[in-house]
């Protein structure tokens, strides 16, 4: 079985479940009080930010902070669960295929999963901007090149964290503590950005991103620019560390 035809079962799986519907609800949930709370954009004058641009960084930033990261958190653990749910994941074992492939196929599902939550939370910017726009007969809306560059960036950056939480959901085998673990390490990430040693934690990576690009849209708030060495070896690394140990761990006890 060839790898490609691996991650079309994997999204035949994925089908009928519920992640789609709690990625789309974390979205709505996301933007709802930056409509309701748009009025609050126009007070940041001591930023230097405008207040559209403050409408969608803000978003963003809690975005990026927790409801991204415990989204993916959840999304590891429920792709797992449905392997093991009804022994599924004897049944694939069973096949002539190989166990670390089938854990590549389901972290490529997941590297899906998190660009449709993206795509999603560009799409609700746009939604929102437009209702806020109407309530306070200002033009929040900002051009989409902006909107997706922001999205892009905070994807890419989030790839290494994603290795990392898919880490913790195949090593960890009991959900409760994979999740609690996983949305334990979110916390720290706020503390993170601000050390010389940021880039050796890749679950504030897009936080760090994101709060870069907010600097650069409020002249009056300083943050150190983003280097990329050592940070981009770094991310490398870990996320080549965490695949391989995952491909490594990713049904072991099964073929005992």
């Amino acid at each position: 079985m060839n790898f490609f035809t691996l991650i079309g079962i994997e999204f035949k799986k994925i089908r009928r479940s519920k992640i789609l519907w709690i990625l789309f609800a974390a979205v709505i949930i996301l933007w709802l009080p930056s409509v309701l709370n748009a009025h609050m954009n126009f007070e940041m004058q001591d930023t230097g930010i405008s207040p559209q641009n403050n409408f969608l960084i803000q978003g963003f930033m809690g975005m990026a902070w927790f409801i991204f990261p415990a989204c993916i958190v959840l999304s590891t653990v429920l792709l797992n669960q449905t392997e093991r749910s009804n022994k599924g994941i004897l049944k694939m074992m069973a096949l002539p295929l190989r166990a670390d492939r089938l854990c590549l196929a389901k972290f490529v599902v997941l590297l899906c999963l998190t660009a449709v939550q993206i795509l999603m939370t560009a799409g609700i910017y746009f939604i929102s901007a437009a209702i806020a726009s109407q309530t306070q007969n200002y033009a929040f809306m900002l051009s989409p090149l902006i909107v997706f560059k922001e999205a892009g960036l905070m994807y890419l950056a989030s790839i290494p964290m994603i290795s990392f939480f898919w880490l913790l959901s195949t090593c960890i085998r009991t959900p409760i503590f994979s999740v609690g673990i996983g949305l334990a390490s979110i916390v720290p990430s706020v503390l993170m950005i601000n050390t010389k040693a940021w880039f050796a934690y890749p679950i504030c990576y897009p936080f760090y991103i994101i709060t870069s690009e907010y600097s650069k849209m409020a002249p009056n708030m300083s943050f150190a620019p983003i280097k990329l060495i050592p940070w981009l070896p770094t991310a490398l690394i870990l996320t080549f560390l965490c695949l391989v140990i995952s491909c490594l761990y990713f049904g072991q006890s099964e073929r005992r």
